[in-house]
């Protein structure tokens, strides 16, 4: 089998517009960034990771774009900072129950993505085919430890 790498990198592009767009009228009520927004769902979407190391270890941000997005979330009333009790240097970031809302907002924008994004599968194949992908990315994590090491 011959995957298209252009095609690939393609479909990001096309993707990452879409999803920018879905996202407009959103940010423009709340008047966050699109990567502030990627910020605030991160930590929504991933309950078990609540630090600015995690947030540019896994969205791939810089420390320095990360920072700014916590201090205005922080800033806003959506993102809560609280110090580790056993090393002080950690800061772990919560969402605020003012956060509720816009995250649940923002997830719906996502749902949506995804849902037109997998148009035309019947829910088997959306199944199998979010089971592939979850494989595919598993051994794209494996090759990046590889890579690394």
């Amino acid at each position: 089998m011959s995957i298209s790498y252009t095609r690939m990198l393609q479909f990001y592009q096309h993707f990452s517009r879409f999803y920018c767009r879905r996202f407009a009228p959103l940010l423009t009520r709340s008047g966050l960034s699109m990567r502030e927004m990627n910020v605030l769902l991160f930590f929504a979407n991933n309950p078990d990771y609540d630090t600015a190391r995690d947030v540019t270890q896994y969205r791939g941000l810089s420390k320095s774009q990360v920072s700014q997005a916590v201090d205005l979330l922080c800033a806003q009333g959506l993102l809560d900072r609280r110090a580790d009790p056993s090393d002080r240097r950690v800061i772990h970031l919560h969402l605020t129950k003012e956060a509720g809302p816009l995250t649940r907002e923002a997830q719906a924008v996502q749902a949506g993505c995804t849902a037109r994004l997998l148009q035309g599968f019947s829910q088997e194949e959306s199944d199998l085919f979010c089971a592939f992908l979850e494989r595919v990315l598993d051994n794209g994590s494996a090759l990046a430890k590889e890579a690394n090491t």
